[in-house]
C-alpha cells in the first residue's frame, strides 16, 4: 500500500542534455518535508527540477507500506532563471537557495545518478555509521531500542547496555534498520552542543 506516492523527479525529461552554461543549477533547501510540494508548485510554471527519490518499505501490523522519500531530504535541485528562483522562493516552501559555484561538477553528479535511475539501480541514502556510534532501530519489532555499534568482521552490530548489570549484549541488524543519533559533543562552560 502506497503511504507517500512518487511525485515528479524530473522535469523537463531532457534537464540534463542543457549544459550548465546555458542554465545553470541552483539549489533549494526547503522547509522539512516540502520537497514534493514544492515540486509540484514549479511544474506548472516550467521551472526545471531534479528531485532524486528512493522507495522506502515498512512493516506494521502485519502489513507492508511503501514510501517515496526524497533521496536528499531538504533539498530540490532547480535549473533556472532569476525570474524562476524568485517564483520559488514566493512559493513559501524554500527557506533559502544555494548558489552552486562549480557549475559542471554538479551537472555531472547529478546526471550521473540521474543515469544510475534510469538503469534501475536501487539507490539509498548512505549515512556511514562508526564504532561508537548510538543508534536506534527505526524499524521492525525492535523499534525505539537503543545501543552503540561496535566493528565486527561479519560487519556492524548493535551493543545493548544493561547499565545496572554493566553487561552488554551484541545483535546484529540490517543497516536501513539504524537511524544514528546526533554525537553529543562537550563543551566549557554551561553549553553543550550536538554534531
Amino acid at each position: 500500500m502506497p503511504l507517500l506516492k512518487r511525485g515528479p523527479e524530473v522535469f523537463p525529461p531532457g534537464l540534463f542534455e542543457v549544459p550548465p552554461a546555458v542554465v545553470p543549477w541552483t539549489v533549494a533547501h526547503t522547509r522539512s518535508r516540502q520537497e514534493k510540494n514544492l515540486v509540484r508548485h514549479l511544474e506548472p510554471l516550467s521551472v526545471s527540477f531534479y528531485l532524486p527519490q528512493h522507495e522506502k518499505r515498512t512493516r506494521r501490523s502485519g502489513r507492508d507500506f511503501i514510501s517515496y522519500i526524497p533521496l536528499f531530504p531538504g533539498y530540490v535541485f532547480l535549473r533556472c532563471e532569476p525570474a524562476a528562483r524568485a517564483a520559488a522562493f514566493r512559493s513559501g516552501l524554500v527557506v533559502r537557495l544555494l548558489d552552486v559555484s562549480d557549475q559542471e561538477l554538479l551537472h555531472e553528479e547529478l546526471r550521473q545518478l540521474r543515469s544510475l535511475q534510469e538503469a534501475g539501480a536501487i539507490l539509498t541514502p548512505f549515512e556511514p555509521l562508526v564504532p561508537g556510534d548510538v543508534v536506534t532501530i527505526a524499524d521492525g519489532p525492535f523499534r525505539g531500542c537503543r545501543g552503540r555499534v561496535v566493528s565486527e568482521q561479519s560487519g556492524l552490530r548493535l551493543i545493548v547496555s544493561i547499565s545496572m548489570l554493566r553487561q552488554n549484549v551484541a545483535v546484529e541488524f540490517d543497516r536501513s534498520a539504524l537511524k544514528r543519533e546526533p554525537r553529543r559533543v562537550e563543551t566549557r562552560g554551561n553549553r553543550s552542543a550536538v554534531a
